[in-house]
């Protein structure tokens, strides 16, 4: 990436996504509601550890368009331009500025086949508000993380902010989330799943939790379930990630569970 950008990152290739642009919004330094123990960005510092109800406002600046502008210039093809990086995007409370832009040059441009689609990573933490539903649903896919659905593997796992909703709100706003888009835009829920070396803790590639993810995804009803693990540098050394026959073995569990073929689940 190159320094002098101040908001675009990429295009790199996703296991998710395909070639997604990443467009960060939030300040240089992680802004995050959670401190979960398998970050690939790195801890969250105790400073950077806020309320759900914590909102930065920080609008875009002209070096957005011209950035967005630069980047796109000289690329024919691209699957996704993806809101999020460096913690929850939702905690900007101007983000649809940065939509309303993106979608300005994304829809002035040619594209060999079809116009890439605007993608947001959240953690789920912020759903419960109306408001940041509204905003959140403008998205043509929006990834959102579930890796737990029980409020002890939700502690360990996620470390959220004291003031952060329980297990079961994230989950029924996650839900609710999915009646009230539009039937053109796509829900995906993201569980990260992982094991530890260390023996005093406990990961969340347990029996109980994967049986509660099951019936949490049932009640959702996602468009896409996306079982994945740690694939770089996590937060703290004593997660690693699970292999490919756990991983296929959580999606038959879910399958199982869920019972829907309009939910699609696979592992990455």
């Amino acid at each position: 990436m190159n320094k002098l950008k101040r908001y675009c990152y990429g295009p790199f290739p996703s296991r998710r996504l395909g070639l997604s642009l990443g467009i960060d919004i939030l300040p240089k330094s992680k802004l995050c509601t959670y401190n979960c123990v398998y970050c690939e960005i790195g801890q969250t510092q105790p400073i950077n550890l806020v309320s759900p109800e914590h909102r930065i406002h920080a609008p875009p600046s002209q070096n957005l368009r011209k950035e967005l502008t630069s980047y796109i210039k000289y690329i024919s093809k691209l699957d996704s331009i993806t809101f999020g990086y460096n913690g929850e995007p939702t905690l900007n409370e101007n983000m649809l500025d940065f939509l309303n832009i993106a979608t300005e040059i994304r829809d002035e441009k040619s594209w060999l086949n079809n116009k890439p689609r605007f993608t947001l990573f959240t953690n789920s933490s912020t759903l419960y508000s109306q408001e940041i539903r509204d905003r959140v649903k403008k998205f043509e896919l929006i990834l959102a993380k579930l890796d737990v659905a029980n409020d002890d593997d939700f502690k360990r796992t996620n470390r959220p902010h004291k003031t952060a909703p329980n297990i079961e709100t994230i989950i029924e706003n996650l839900a609710k989330l999915k009646k009230e888009m539009s039937t053109e835009h796509k829900l995906a829920i993201q569980c990260l799943i992982f094991n530890s070396n260390k023996k005093e803790f406990i990961s969340n590639n347990t029996p109980k939790n994967i049986n509660d993810l099951a019936y949490a995804l049932k009640k959702i009803k996602p468009d896409i379930v996306q079982v994945y693990s740690i694939a770089r540098m996590p937060a703290n050394y004593f997660v690693f990630s699970i292999d490919d026959k756990r991983k296929q073995e959580i999606v038959n569990i879910f399958r199982d569970v869920i019972k829907d073929n309009d939910v699609y689940v696979r592992y990455y």
